[in-house]
């Protein structure tokens, strides 16, 4: 019997290294776009087009960590490790075909979807260029992606962070001497980031090999579950990206200033859900494999995460309403713009412990592969949302109504998941 001490050390020990490993990718972004952006105007634009078209495009197929996690830690806690490297096995085949598929569509479609994505004259080269470089990691990011998911399951998040640490501090270290000393550019960016993440794919290669998850081709059969989840994740993922982005439009139209603002109070957002987040690793990873050691214990294990949500919420609610006088100017010092933030600012701290409950039952409800259930979940609590958003304009709601209608689609999310929660036969 876990003593509840114990099963807090374990769910600490979990989440903070995912929780590192989530905060080191913004920062280099961040990086890399200072470094660009020192280029010109134009790279900088490339940049924006293709870092946008290759999130979307990749995200098809984050289903490669995110079915990988609760698969591997079942067979964890039934079988042993065995049993968890022959899923481990299954994960890191699909990546292989998912990146070769990745890579030869981007190279094949770039032109295309350069054009679709609005970049023309000077631009397009650039964009171009820099796509069809970067389209060469498709491979190592698959298996970034899958090797995440493998960890994870085995209950190790400190790997992955060390990999992710280093992984991006070659890139930002590359991306300094290839565009500057070395005057490549904009090409010497794709060019760093490539390299940086290859390099990355192969530390986890031979860490997993060691491990014995490299092992010979089992077959399509052992992979069509894998792909059976992409689907369910796949419409999750877009219904979620839909209602953001529509929040976004609506916030346009309302005006100028209300769209910066709504940029603002997106990033805190957004930042925030990732540092949720590592919660949210820790309940995949731990639910998953309680499910298969010890099914009795699951529901207490369950409980006891959305109590750390819970209580994280509610710290980030209270650092969120305390730092209303100064978190906005780090970002603006436009007077109209803090003014517009101003208004819907309860809006956005008092939702966070709501937020953070709906991001930890999404773990646990991965954990116990319940993705057709997140699904469904999903593309009705987005509709939700979007019809709130819609209803702003016409009804001079304005920037308030679109984070009503953000809101409604975590209660919504919270809604749905509760209900799903407590049925006995969720686990």
């Amino acid at each position: 019997m876990i003593r509840l001490g114990e099963l807090d050390r374990e769910i600490v020990r979990l989440a903070l290294p995912a929780l590192g490993a989530l905060a080191v990718e913004p920062v280099v972004s961040m990086t890399d776009t200072a470094f660009v952006g020192r280029l010109g105007a134009e790279p900088l634009a490339a940049l924006g087009i293709t870092t946008a078209l290759l999130s979307l495009f990749f995200v098809v197929f984050n289903f490669l960590s995110y079915a990988t996690t609760p698969r591997v830690a079942r067979s964890l806690g039934a079988s042993g490790r065995a049993a968890a490297m022959e899923q481990a096995r299954h994960a890191l085949w699909l990546a292989l075909l998912a990146g070769v598929l990745a890579t030869g569509a981007l190279e094949l479609l770039a032109p295309w979807l350069v054009r679709l994505m609005g970049a023309e004259g000077s631009v397009y080269p650039l964009a171009l260029g820099y796509l069809r470089l970067r389209a060469l990691a498709g491979l190592a990011i698959m298996w970034l992606m899958a090797a995440h998911g493998v960890y994870r399951g085995l209950q190790d998040t400190r790997t992955p962070f060390w990999v992710t640490f280093w992984i991006n501090a070659a890139n930002v270290a590359l991306d300094y001497i290839f565009i500057f000393p070395l005057g490549m550019g904009l090409l010497g960016a794709a060019l760093a980031s490539v390299l940086a993440q290859s390099a990355g794919a192969a530390w986890f290669y031979l860490n997993l090999r060691q491990l014995g998850a490299v092992r010979p081709w089992p077959g399509l059969t052992p992979l069509l579950p894998f792909l059976k989840v992409g689907g369910e994740l796949l419409v999750r993922t877009f219904s979620l990206v839909g209602a953001i982005t529509l929040a976004a439009a609506v916030a346009a139209r309302v005006g100028t200033v209300a769209v910066a603002a709504h940029q603002v109070a997106w990033q805190i957002w957004l930042f925030i859900a990732m540092s949720v987040d590592a919660l949210a690793i820790a309940a995949q990873a731990l639910v998953a494999r309680f499910r298969g050691e010890d099914p009795e214990r699951v529901r207490a294990v369950a409980d006891r995460l959305l109590g750390w949500g819970m209580a994280v919420g509610v710290l980030i609610a209270a650092l969120l309403a305390l730092g209303r006088p100064w978190i906005p100017r780090v970002f603006t010092d436009d007077a109209e713009v803090l003014v517009a933030l101003g208004s819907i600012w309860a809006l956005l701290w008092a939702a966070q412990p709501l937020n953070a409950l709906v991001f930890v039952w999404d773990g646990i409800f991965m954990a116990a592969e319940r993705f057709r259930f997140l699904a469904g979940a999903m593309l009705l609590s987005a509709s939700a949302g979007a019809l709130v958003m819609l209803l702003a304009a016409p009804l001079g709601w304005g920037l308030a109504g679109v984070w009503w209608g953000m809101i409604t689609i975590n209660l919504a999310r919270a809604a749905t998941l509760a209900w799903g929660y407590w049925r006995t036969e969720m686990i």
